[in-house]
């Protein structure tokens, strides 16, 4: 019996650095990464930074490690009596064989702490405009192409397909099949964001994923998702969770869609409706087409009557187009008849210029004979009308008498003398006796009345 025992050497000799080591390459296998929740107690932080502390429940409690480069996206101050979840690889310290987690990121834990969280990110993104109605874009009317960026296993996407299909089965859907819960999911859900925009492949986005908890719903609620939603150049709807559920992804979205079944009706239009919209356009049409067709007929019907006869009417348009080119040619004719006669005569006057210039000097020569015997003529005709006129004024002159042996009697200031009693006993006259103006001094002595009236001296 005593050979069934095993002895001390059959089994290897190892040194408590190779136990510790191997005990940790097989902690940190089994359990690369866990999430555990618990209350912190016997808090301590050296001077290093790095953060040691005890995690416990009602039952048992674990030694924990967080090192400072871990510290920095903490959004709180961690202290003794405070309820924490912790994401954390299990390991072992060799140096003391001490059994320890080794944090790599604490929260807060509960819902309280997370809607904390939500509302302080809220009120960040809304003061930076994030949420602003301003720059939300509106959803196309007849999309062509819709992305869904959600988990491709869940039920929501089913749901989003069976409402497309239904809806508007011509839409067709373009999947970016994500996580959507856990550590991995708001990036990989920001990242789908990028791609879609950059492959402008898709009309309308809609992101989202089925009903859960808060802390299910949580990767919704990340900045980075946020950011990605309100710098994507294509629409997008939001979907998350249930009517109740408000996630910041909603806030930033173009539109928010209660459920992701809402969020399919809100994209794709009624197919129903637009059959009938079709229908009723498809009415107007044919009634249109339907009366351009009656008028074009009645237009046909009136040109038919009009052609009746086209072969008399192509007589009578052929028998007016040959007079039309008879007038034609003969006025041509008649044209190019004068303009050759035109032509011949300047030329014949052109063809000796001796003979034109001596035409043109015996003209002018002509022409200045004519002109002197007309102004001879008309000198001579004034010269008459002068010798006449001035024959006339010889006889209407008051010195004529004179040439006849009167003589013209004024007094000393040059009165004439008509009357005897212009001139009375003692006047003293001066008597002209010809136009050369000779004269004889008188003085009147006495005046005797002549038969005449004469005044005598």
């Amino acid at each position: 019996m005593r050979g069934m025992d095993s002895t001390p050497a059959e089994l290897p000799v190892i040194s408590v650095s190779e136990l510790n080591r191997t005990a940790r390459d097989v902690l940190t296998r089994a359990f690369p990464r866990v999430h555990v929740e618990g209350e912190i107690s016997n808090l301590r932080r050296p001077r290093s930074g790095h953060l040691y502390f005890t995690l416990k429940d009602d039952q048992a409690q674990v030694d924990c490690a967080m090192f400072r480069g871990k510290q920095r996206h903490m959004a709180f101050e961690p202290a003794d009596g405070q309820q924490v979840l912790v994401r954390a690889a299990v390991d072992l310290y060799q140096v003391r064989g001490q059994f320890q987690l080794n944090v790599h990121s604490m929260e807060e834990a509960g819902a309280g702490a997370l809607q904390r969280a939500f509302e302080a990110l809220k009120q960040r993104l809304e003061a930076e405009g994030l949420f602003a109605e301003a720059r939300k874009q509106a959803l196309p009317r007849l999309p062509r192409r819709v992305g869904v960026i959600t988990s491709s296993s869940g039920a929501a996407l089913h749901d989003i397909l069976t409402v497309l299909a239904r809806r508007f089965p011509a839409i067709e859907v373009v999947v970016y099949p994500v996580p959507v819960q856990g550590e991995q999911a708001a990036p990989a859900i920001a990242a789908a964001l990028a791609r879609a925009g950059r492959r402008s492949e898709v009309d309308v986005l809609i992101v989202g994923r089925g009903g859960g908890s808060l802390e299910d719903l949580w990767p919704f609620n990340e900045e980075e998702v946020a950011r990605a939603i309100a710098a994507c150049p294509l629409p997008v709807v939001s979907a998350v969770g249930h009517e109740t559920d408000v996630t910041i992804a909603d806030l930033a979205a173009d539109r928010r869609a209660p459920t992701p079944t809402a969020a399919a009706e809100l994209v794709s239009p009624d197919g129903e409706a637009w059959a009938r919209q079709l229908a009723t356009l498809e009415q107007r049409l044919n009634a249109a087409l339907h009366r351009r067709l009656t008028a074009e007929g009645q237009r046909l019907t009136a040109l038919q009557r009009r052609l009746r006869e086209p072969r008399r009417r192509l007589q009578d348009l052929g028998q007016r187009l040959d007079e039309l080119d008879t007038r034609l040619r003969r006025s041509m004719e008649r044209e190019l008849a004068e303009r050759r006669r035109r032509l011949h005569a300047l030329h014949q006057r052109l063809r000796d210029p001796r003979r034109e210039l001596q035409r043109q000097r015996e003209r002018t020569a002509e022409l200045r004979q004519r002109l002197e015997r007309a102004m001879g003529r008309d000198t001579e005709r004034r010269r008459q009308r002068l010798q006449l006129t001035m024959g006339r004024l010889q006889a209407a002159s008051p010195l004529g008498p004179l040439d006849r042996g009167f003589a013209l009697l004024q007094r000393e200031d040059g009165g004439l003398v008509r009357s005897p009693a212009d001139a009375p006993v003692g006047t003293r006259l001066h008597a002209r006796l010809d136009r050369a103006g000779n004269a004889l001094k008188l003085d009147v002595i006495e005046i005797e009345n002549a038969p005449d009236n004469q005044a005598d001296q």
